[in-house]
């Protein structure tokens, strides 16, 4: 980011909107057939019309059809697209607010340190937080774990960007930091039970189907309301592409806005988290991804279609997991790497032609 240029940044603010609606029309369309895919592949084939008799309420030849769709594949698809286009809004979030292409959840050690709080909880805890009178347990518990260890990760990585204006050295720290958390959490694996650590193990590999049907109304609302905020924040983001002196002029408190996004950031990463595990690539790969289809960093149209694009990534990648039927479900982040790893590969090479912050 050119602080002493602005212009320059102006200039890449404006954007094909016709081309960004485009693509907009073309992911909304994606979604829909995808979310359909998910609906009707699985290990047991139901008929399509089975599938919309059972959405609208309507009774089906077998019982057993109604929960495999409503409390299984349903819930499944929303968990993906949420959760995708939750991923990939964080990383375009952090890419910006730290001016740093390879800026994402995953990278930052952000998912660490939610992975951290939840192994904490899981391994150390036994799954309860009590304090006083006051006492979680089970999921909700779990939740505040991958919260608060999402928000301490995310506060040191911003407390250190005051100190380091490199973002390479920022890079780095976040890694030390992964590295830190992933070190705790080998040693309470190790002095964990055998059933905890499975547990764990299981948790770690990441799935969209930890989400059940009486749990998905709190997971649709807390990665809503983090999604509304983070399109609430486009202007502010736009702001911050120009320089933080530019932004100020343009009535902008960088700290304010800061301390919001670390909030929304944090509220995204650590539900994600904590129902699906720590999910790999996507934070990071889709904002290429998006800001490469409609080449442009104007967040009015770059917030949107990372959001979308997210969700499509998303539900390809449930897909694929669902993909060998009876034999088992494959894990989550044994795809999204396959994924994302080539998009990173390509921004690194191609990173002065590119020049998203420049």
């Amino acid at each position: 980011m050119n602080a002493n240029n602005p212009s320059a940044s102006v200039k890449r603010l404006k954007s094909p909107s016709q081309k960004g609606t485009k693509y907009i029309i073309i992911l909304s369309i994606l979604i829909v057939i995808l979310f359909a895919m998910n609906l009707i592949i699985g290990s047991v084939h139901i008929p399509f019309d089975s599938i919309m008799n059972i959405i609208c309420g309507n009774p089906v030849e077998k019982s057993s059809w109604n929960f495999i769709i409503l409390g299984s594949r349903l819930p499944q698809g929303i968990t993906a697209l949420l959760c995708g286009a939750a991923l990939a809004v964080s990383g375009l979030m952090l890419q910006t607010a730290f001016n740093n292409p390879l800026a994402g959840p995953s990278i930052l050690g952000i998912n660490t340190g939610a992975s951290l709080g939840v192994a904490i909880v899981m391994l150390f805890l036994g799954g309860s937080i009590s304090a006083g009178i006051f006492s979680v347990s089970g999921m909700f518990a779990i939740i505040i774990g991958s919260f608060v260890g999402s928000i301490l990760v995310l506060g040191l990585i911003i407390f250190f960007s005051t100190l380091l204006k490199n973002n390479i050295m920022i890079l780095i720290i976040g890694i030390m930091i992964s590295f830190v958390t992933s070190s705790i959490i080998s040693l309470l694996n190790f002095f964990s039970t055998a059933e905890g650590v499975h547990s764990y193990i299981i948790w770690g590999m990441g799935n969209f189907s930890g989400v059940s049907s009486e749990q998905l109304p709190f997971f649709i609302i807390s990665l809503s309301l983090g999604l509304l905020i983070s399109i609430i924040l486009i202007k502010p983001l736009n702001a911050l592409l120009l320089g933080n002196r530019y932004a100020e002029n343009l009535g902008i408190n960088i700290t304010r806005i800061r301390n919001l996004l670390l909030i929304t950031v944090g509220i995204l990463t650590a539900v994600t988290t904590a129902f699906c595990g720590p999910i790999s690539f996507i934070g990071l790969a889709v904002p290429h991804i998006a800001r490469l289809m409609i080449g442009t960093s104007n967040h009015n149209i770059l917030m949107p279609v990372t959001l979308l694009c997210g969700s499509v990534i998303a539900l390809i990648c449930n897909l694929i997991c669902v993909l060998p039927g009876e034999t088992g479900i494959i894990p989550l982040n044994a795809i999204t790497p396959i994924i994302g790893a080539p998009v990173i590969v390509y921004v690194i090479i191609n990173q002065r032609k590119i020049q998203y912050f420049n």
